[in-house]
């Protein structure tokens, strides 16, 4: 890995990201989405144990930062579907090597 030539830039760079994808459950809402488009009660399915208000609460982070992208649909009842963008996609690889490392390591 290439070293960045200042410290303060690479932790600044990194608490940008965690801030994005440090929260509790955002690894997984995300990992989930990766799968392809997914309804609000599909993905709080696939979470067992978050809350429906905490996944409301991530799902709007990452709205907010460019992540994701919620697509409501004018019918009744309403649709939402959650699904990347490419911002969101860059991030694949990392999480891949994330689990990689996780089930060499800690074992």
């Amino acid at each position: 890995m290439e070293k960045c030539c200042t410290c303060e830039k690479c932790n600044a760079a990194l608490k940008e990201t965690l801030s994005i994808i440090g929260s509790k459950w955002t690894f997984l809402i995300l990992w989930n989405l990766y799968e392809g488009t997914k309804q609000f009660s599909q993905l709080q399915k696939s979470l067992q144990g978050i809350s429906p208000k905490t996944l409301s609460l991530r799902l709007h982070e990452l709205e907010a930062k460019g992540v994701i992208i919620k697509t409501v649909y004018p019918e009744v009842p309403p649709r939402v579907e959650y699904s990347m963008t490419d911002k969101g996609n860059n991030l694949k690889d990392i999480f891949g090597e994330l689990i990689k490392w996780s089930n060499n390591c800690l074992k």
